[in-house]
């Protein structure tokens, strides 16, 4: 399949400034940027499917210029619903080194660049862009934005005018991209499609030049309803480990996540999150069609999901792991110490001697205290295979489980 092709077959196709997207398979320059504002110390897999698209275009020849908003992220990306709260330039610089790290490890392309906007927004001058940008807009324009509607209309909850300004920032990185690298397209998701347009319109007024937006569609949560992402309280995070807010992800349970889609779901989300072929994936669906007990396609999922993120030894160390923590052949009392620390890579954990409550709470088995004890007390707690109902301290290495399928591991420092 060449670029436009793939783009289609897996759904990377929602709000677009290209008539006809086999322009992309043609296009005369072959750069893009894609943006993301380090709101958080992680990204999600509503993230991820915009980067897998990302990597599609990256594929077929395309260079990526792959942005990550300091400038940006001082004022955040405005919300339909309210004021974001500011965040401190500290936790703005972690946040931005570890989404760095996960953009670089998914895109898995060498010539990927890497660029930061606070680069050349500290130096702008204020009255310097309020002549070359702020008098490129017209207030009807930017009011017209549905988010302003939403936060200015009745029952609304204001907007700053800082908030307001975001689209115009945003507007000029694109500016700024054309003028120093020749990056005429910008990738987004489709809820960004109207800040992107604002770039679209100053190279327009400013350089005499055309550009682009191709965005993908929000991917909704089958069983909720609601789009994958920090902001629904669904978030599925790509970082594996605590890197200080408490925002990640086991990578078991991010395959378990995986493992658990409904079938009427699986092929659309095989084509977005994993690198299977249309070949692979027709082979994977008729396999699953022809036995959907023996969950084919998802096991396909999460292992193709599972490789994109984390790589594939981890992915074949889960699905070991899975084996094992699911056989009904498997005691936890016979395993040895050394075995249950080897699970400690891949599932929560908690120290030696924490109290059993607080060991719940902190591996995220239970959301609050009262919930643990609740837990505790109606035998869904077991340590090494042992059900227990009192509120214990952990003095061994073990495993903890809470029901069919939540695990943590006891372990020392």
């Amino acid at each position: 399949m060449n670029l436009s092709e793939e783009l289609i077959y897996r759904g990377f196709n929602a709000k677009t400034t290209i008539k006809d997207p086999a322009e992309l398979d043609t296009r005369a320059s072959k750069k893009f940027y894609f943006g993301a504002d380090p709101s958080a110390d992680s990204l999600t897999i509503g993230n991820l499917a915009a980067l897998m698209m990302c990597a599609c275009f990256a594929r077929h020849g395309y260079e990526p210029y792959m942005l990550v908003g300091g400038a940006t992220g001082q004022i955040g990306d405005p919300k339909d619903n309210g004021e974001r709260d500011l965040k401190s330039i500290e936790e703005i610089e972690h946040n931005k080194a570890c989404i760095k790290a996960q953009i670089e490890r998914i895109m898995n392309v060498e010539n990927v660049t890497l660029l930061d906007n606070y680069d050349w927004f500290k130096d702008i001058n204020y009255l310097s862009f309020l002549r070359e940008v702020g008098k490129n807009f017209s207030m009807t324009q930017l009011l017209d934005r549905q988010f302003v509607q939403n936060r200015i209309g009745e029952g609304g909850s204001g907007i700053s005018y800082a908030e307001f300004s975001y689209t115009l920032i945003q507007g000029y990185d694109f500016l700024h991209l054309y003028r120093k690298y020749g990056v005429s397209l910008q990738l987004c998701g489709a809820d960004q499609y109207g800040n992107c347009t604002s770039g679209i319109h100053l190279i327009k007024r400013l350089e005499d030049a055309d550009a682009d937006v191709w965005s993908t569609p929000l991917v909704i949560d089958p069983v909720t309803g609601r789009k994958f992402g920090k902001s629904e309280g669904n978030a599925v995070w790509l970082a594996s480990k605590d890197n200080g807010s408490g925002n990640y992800t086991s990578i078991f349970d991010f395959y378990q996540f995986w493992m658990n889609q409904p079938d009427e779901a699986v092929e659309s989300l095989l084509k977005i999150y994993t690198l299977y072929s249309k070949p692979e994936i027709d082979d994977i669906m008729a396999r699953h069609q022809a036995q959907p007990e023996l969950r084919v396609a998802q096991k396909a999922l999460a292992r193709g999901a599972t490789e994109v993120v984390h790589g594939k030894p981890a992915a074949e160390a889960i699905i070991s792991l899975n084996d094992v923590l699911f056989s009904r052949d498997i005691n936890f009392a016979e395993l040895t110490a050394d075995e249950i620390v080897e699970f400690a890579d891949y599932l929560p954990v908690v120290k030696l001697g924490t109290n059993l409550v607080d060991a719940l709470v902190a591996t995220g088995l239970a959301d609050s205290k009262k919930k643990a004890r609740e837990f505790i007390a109606q035998g869904a707690i077991s340590i090494n295979g042992t059900k227990v109902q009192d509120e214990i301290d952990l003095n061994q290495i073990a495993i903890i489980k809470k029901g069919k399928n939540k695990f943590a591991v006891v372990k020392g420092n």
